[in-house]
Order: C-alpha cells, then sequence, then structure tokens
C-alpha cells in the first residue's frame, strides 16, 4: 500500500522498489502486479509494465481493466494486434466497458480498419455520452476518413465536457488548420505542449517568450520542436523576426545546421545539444505563425528561402555532368522515417514505382537516405552514400529538374530550394497542406497527388506517371537554385 500510495504521489521509481518487494513475499497476488504495471507504465518503463500485467492476466484472468491497461501499453510500443486482442478481451468481459471500446477504436484505426474504428468510437460515446476523451478519438477518426466537420463537431463536443483536455485542443488545431481557419487553427495548436507526447519535450527557460514585439538589439533564440520537415517549413519565420530588430539564433537538429546556418536574418545556427550563447527571448519554432498572425492569404510563401552551398552545388554539377544521364534529372523519394507513428500511411513501397521508370527521356537519382532499398533493376542513379547531411542533399538537388516525394523532409528541402516537387501524399493529409488543394500557399513549386481513398498509392503513381509523359522541355527550363 505504501507503493501506490508513492505511486499516486508521483514517485514511480519509489513506487516500483516498494511494490516489487511486495511481489517478493508474495508473488500469487495479482493486485500485485496489476500495480507494479501501473507504475512502470506511468514511469514510461513500458516492457516491464507490459511483463507486470501479463503476469496479472494470468493471476486475474476475468478483470477487464488489466487487458484494457495491458492493450494500452502494447499500442504505445505499436504492438497493435496484440492490443486489439486484449480490448477484445476487456470488451468480451465488459460489453460496456466504454474505455476499452475507444482503445480499440483508436487502434484499428492505426491499424487502417476505419470501418470498424469507426463503430468502436461511436459505441464508446453511446456508452459514455459524458467522456470526452472518446469524443475527442471519434474525431480523430473522422479526420482520418476526410469527415471534417464532423470531427470539428467531435473536439468541440469534447471540450464543451472538459474545456482543459489537450488533446481534443491539438486535434482540433490540426482540424481547424486543415480547413485553412488558421485565427483559431494557431490558437488551440498551443495546447500541443500539455500533450503526453510534447510535455517532455518543452524547453523550460528562464528567458520569457517572445510575442512578436519589437526589440531593437536584444537576442531571440528560436528552438526547433517535433521533426525536420517541421524546422524546415517554418524556419523561414526567422527572417520576420530579424525584421523587428532582433538578433536572431536558431537551434535546430544538428544534420539541418550548415543548411539553415545562411537563412537570412540569422546571425547563428546552433546544433541541438550544444551550448547555447546568450538570449533575452525564445520562442518555439512552430508557434511563430501564430506570433505573426499567419492567416491562409498572409502565408509567406515566397521561394527560394533556402539555398544550396555554391561550392557544394558546382561540385555536383561538374559530376552529374560526367555521367551518363540522359535527359531530365528527378529525384526520388519513397519513405520517411519509421519513428513517426503516420509513416506507415505516408510511405510507399518502393515497387509501386515502378511505372515512373516507363517514361523515357528522364534520368532518375535515388535521394532515399534510410529505409526499404528499391529493386535493384529500378535504372537509378544513387549517390546518397556520399551525403552526409540535408546541406549535401540540398546541394545534389540545386542540380536535379524535379524532385517526387512522399510528405517527408527531402520535399522541403527541394520547396524551399524553390524546385518543382510533385509530393504522394496520404487520403488524410497532414493540416499543414490544406485539404482539398493540389497546389499549397507555403511552396508555389510544390504540387499535391492525393490519394483518392485510403492506402490507393497506386492512382497516385498512376496519375504521376502521366504527368510526367506529358512534362516536356519546354515547361520546366533549368534554372540555377544555389546563392551566388
Amino acid at each position: 500500500m505504501l507503493g501506490v500510495v508513492e505511486h499516486q504521489m508521483g514517485h514511480f521509481d519509489s513506487a516500483i522498489d516498494l511494490i516489487g518487494k511486495a511481489i517478493k513475499l508474495d508473488d500469487k497476488i495479482a493486485p500485485y502486479h496489476f500495480n507494479l504495471g501501473r507504475a512502470c507504465e506511468d514511469a514510461r518503463r513500458l516492457d516491464e509494465a507490459v511483463s507486470s500485467y501479463r503476469t496479472a492476466s494470468k493471476l486475474w484472468p476475468d478483470n477487464p481493466d488489466v487487458y484494457a491497461n495491458l492493450g494500452n501499453v502494447l499500442g504505445e510500443l505499436e504492438q497493435l494486434d496484440e492490443a486489439a486482442i486484449c480490448f477484445r478481451k476487456a470488451i468480451e468481459l465488459e460489453p460496456g466497458f466504454a474505455e476499452a471500446h475507444t482503445s480499440l477504436g483508436n487502434v484499428l484505426r492505426d491499424l487502417g480498419q476505419l470501418d470498424e474504428a469507426i463503430i468502436c468510437c461511436r459505441r464508446a460515446v453511446e456508452l459514455a455520452p459524458n467522456f470526452p476523451e472518446a469524443y475527442s478519438n471519434l474525431g480523430v477518426t473522422l479526420s482520418r476518413l476526410g469527415q471534417l466537420d464532423e470531427a470539428v463537431a467531435c473536439y468541440r463536443q469534447a471540450l464543451g465536457l472538459q474545456p482543459n483536455l489537450p488533446a481534443a485542443h491539438n486535434n482540433l488545431a490540426m482540424a481547424l488548420l486543415a480547413q485553412g481557419d488558421m485565427a483559431a487553427g494557431w490558437e488551440h495548436y498551443e495546447w500541443r505542449w500539455q500533450t503526453s507526447k510534447m510535455r517532455a519535450e518543452q524547453r523550460n527557460f528562464a528567458q520569457p517568450l517572445w510575442q512578436g514585439e519589437v526589440a531593437v538589439g536584444l537576442t531571440l533564440l528560436i528552438h526547433a520542436e517535433q521533426g525536420f520537415g517541421d524546422t524546415l517549413q517554418f524556419c523561414r519565420y526567422a527572417t520576420q523576426a530579424a525584421a523587428r530588430g532582433l538578433r536572431v539564433i536558431i537551434e535546430v537538429q544538428k544534420p539541418l545546421v550548415r543548411l539553415l546556418r545562411d537563412l537570412p536574418g540569422v546571425e547563428l545556427a546552433v546544433g541541438r545539444g550544444e551550448t547555447l550563447p546568450p538570449f533575452d527571448y525564445h520562442v518555439p519554432m512552430l508557434s511563430l505563425p501564430r506570433v505573426f498572425d499567419t492567416r491562409a492569404d498572409t502565408i509567406p510563401g515566397v521561394v527560394p528561402y533556402l539555398y544550396a552551398d555554391k561550392a557544394l552545388a558546382e561540385d555536383w554539377q561538374r559530376r552529374l555532368a560526367a555521367m551518363d544521364c540522359q535527359g531530365r534529372r528527378i529525384g526520388l523519394v519513397w519513405a520517411g522515417s519509421a519513428a513517426l507513428a503516420a509513416d506507415r500511411r505516408r510511405s510507399i513501397a518502393p515497387e509501386l514505382l515502378a511505372p515512373l521508370f516507363e517514361t523515357p527521356n528522364f534520368c532518375f537519382f535515388n535521394l532515399q537516405k534510410d529505409g526499404p532499398a528499391a529493386p535493384a533493376q529500378f535504372p537509378m542513379i544513387s549517390c546518397m552514400d556520399e551525403i552526409g547531411d540535408f546541406a549535401d542533399t540540398a546541394a545534389l538537388i540545386a542540380n536535379l529538374d524535379l524532385v517526387i516525394s512522399v510528405d517527408t523532409a527531402v520535399a522541403h528541402v527541394a520547396a524551399a530550394l524553390g524546385k518543382p516537387v510533385w509530393m504522394l501524399n496520404r487520403f488524410d493529409p497532414c493540416w499543414r497542406w490544406l485539404a482539398g488543394r493540389r497546389d499549397s500557399p507555403w511552396y508555389p513549386t510544390l504540387q499535391i497527388y492525393s490519394q483518392p481513398c485510403p492506402d490507393d498509392w497506386e492512382s497516385v503513381v498512376t496519375d504521376i506517371a502521366h504527368d510526367l509523359r506529358c512534362w516536356t522541355l519546354e515547361t520546366a527550363p533549368r534554372g540555377k537554385w544555389f546563392a551566388a
């Protein structure tokens, strides 16, 4: 019981130690293992939590909470099929278990089983009409189906029941931004810092948060958050911050430092984890659109705002000229980082790109740094062993005519350089691309090819292959995309 109290007080390590001692005294008591699982789960010792919950399930096979908790942890570990089995068992034991219904809906949604997922989420709302998380989860599933108006209504229903529910605010933000309602969207998006995913990433600096004020001569630290693509898209705001008289320092992921150090208005680019110089204000990078009151018609969409290093780009220019490469040069990217939860929906099996190679008079370059390898028979040049960071990637792209990519960082690099980009987009696009659009106000040279229905990459590739056949030398003149 002391271990349980320690857990309730947030002293997770102490709780784990004390409950472990109880188990050593008697390892046949199911609640001991269940409580140990809960403490390990909250301490983010997820593998240990799974082990404890599995033991509890053997000793307490008729307890639905054990299976529900085990399912939650398995879901976090991306063991989705096993998680679904656990939630189904919990529902079998307690058919009115609303939490298990909504959790099963979440797992089925992530497995791509959207029809059954929506049934589970609606059932949870029916069972517990005052359960705000159930409405929020239903909204996420509706968003996945492209039903944004209904999703927004669900998020608002959740917030009506619990106004301070971070996940509902964050989900509502992304739905509103996807619809182009940026005035409300950016405000709700600040709630991301209260979600379980982002809370641990929040920086607690002593310096005040910058709210957009003019501060001539003072130093502003803009620190990156989330992924490479987010940094590449929103680093453009550093130039606007510098225009308000500030000396701007950006802290970004180390592979981006060389590329972003020459961003107009930036005095210094620092790699994440390196010692920061003194500064007066700070601001997270994805808070800048709100700071600058960005609307759909005021997005700073001028490109290029990034430039390849001149010497690197000219070196690649000489090397590509010496290659046996006929026709226009096209870079290909088919996969993003597997660490991203949505990667299973945004990445494409490279084999599906085969129709692109049926078009003559094009020279294809592999821009895929990691991920699944393309079939050996694809006529594609790969220089990626010589690419160390995004500055190298930009220098190579500067010598290409087109980049065809899934929604990942390379698409952002190419579009920020002002290169033509054809992006393969999943059915439920990221909010940044705006629902129902083929173009992007963030990147004027980017064209979006979206799935007509979930998982239908074949139609996307067919459309791109058709447009490649229609693409002539006259429609896409070659230029330079590096700084003079």
